[in-house]
């Protein structure tokens, strides 16, 4: 049987490519393994998948003081001879890394044993985790054109972001019914990851009395952000989290209102759903967001409000010019190649395989 090392951590995003990944690996008859940190975000949902995981020690590297500074590379050391001994013990033919600063121990081992690794970069440009991989790597994925000119010429491949293939598989009249909506109105769907966004909400509660002439709104809000006196609204409803009926919101909604996350946005171009990117600001991250939401813009693919310039006239307005401007943005997401990254990937995976 063919054997895959899977890696990557930190946060869901360095997981959630490598779940859309199993099936399809499984399918193939690959026995999986899971290397990841000792109690990271990526344990519970690795081990949910029913993968055998095993954690290794980790560290961060940073780019300001922090006394863990004179610490954290002996734990990156001793996760290297960790990721060295299971690699060893496993037999792998392949390592496939999300990235995240676990999985850096592990594809620099895999390169010591001389097996392939493919690395997938989710951002325009690539993280320090990866920047630090990417000379071990066999080839790295990328989800931007403009990323391209960041990586080796010899190793670089556009795919787009793997998809949960439950994703695709939503029912609008399941959505419509789960939130209590009916089909009468065009239905807005806000989504701003799992904490949220304080921003974001604010401006859509602000306009709100507006929005429900004309639209029905489902409300992801994030944990601790419902706004009890608008419970019972008409044709508003929000959560906090939304796990398994997501797909079903998805399909309902006629426009999205998101962050800029690269999972998030790869995930509205695999739905081809009408949407409006609300990137975090350069104060509040490295800046990623809004140059994944600027490349998305600029292809065509969505209508990019920018966090300083958002308020109550500006969202309706952004909601506006994109629902007159339906068709061109559908079309542009139609006509985009990037819509099967794990079927790209896993003959990737294969060809690597074989040549081994």
């Amino acid at each position: 049987m063919k054997k895959i090392i899977l890696t990557g951590g930190g946060t869901a995003g360095h997981v959630t490519p490598n779940l859309a990944l199993i099936p399809s690996l499984k399918e193939k008859n690959y026995e999986i393994r899971y290397i990841g940190s000792y109690q990271g975000i990526e344990r519970k949902l690795i081990e949910n998948a029913k993968i055998p995981y095993s954690g290794i020690s980790t560290g961060k590297f940073r780019r300001y003081f922090d006394i863990k500074n004179f610490t954290d590379p002996f734990r990156v050391i001793k996760g290297f001879g960790e990721a060295l001994k299971l690699i060893k013990s496993y037999k792998p033919d392949i390592v496939f890394s999300k990235g995240g600063f676990v999985a850096v121990p592990v594809v620099l081992a895999a390169k010591h044993l001389k097996i392939p690794v493919i690395i997938h970069e989710s951002d325009m440009t690539p993280g320090l985790a990866n920047r630090i991989c990417i000379p071990a790597a066999t080839r790295v994925c990328c989800n931007f054109p403009e990323t391209l000119s960041y990586l080796p010429k010899n190793k670089a491949i556009l795919t787009g972001s793997p998809i949960r293939k439950e994703l695709l598989e939503g029912d609008r009249m399941t959505g419509l019914k789960y939130a209590r909506l009916n089909d009468n109105k065009p239905v807005i769907l806000i989504i701003g990851g799992s904490l949220g966004s304080v921003t974001v909400n604010n401006a859509i509660r602000g306009i709100l009395p507006k929005l429900l002439n004309n639209y029905q709104i489902i409300h992801i809000c994030g944990k601790g952000n419902l706004d009890e006196s608008l419970a019972g609204v008409h044709g508003y409803v929000q959560y906090e989290y939304v796990d398994a009926p997501l797909k079903h919101l998805f399909a309902a909604a006629d426009l999205m209102i998101s962050r800029a996350g690269a999972n998030a946005i790869c995930e509205i171009l695999a739905l081809r759903k009408l949407n409006i990117l609300i990137p975090l600001s350069a104060a509040a991250s490295r800046g990623d967001q809004i140059l994944n939401a600027k490349s998305f813009s600029k292809q065509g693919f969505s209508y990019l409000l920018e966090e300083e310039s958002l308020n109550g006239d500006t969202l309706l307005q952004a909601i506006t010019d994109t629902f007159a401007n339906r068709q061109t943005y559908l079309s542009k997401m139609e006509s985009s190649e990037l819509h099967d990254a794990v079927n790209t990937i896993i003959e990737m995976i294969e060809n690597l395989v074989s040549k081994n």
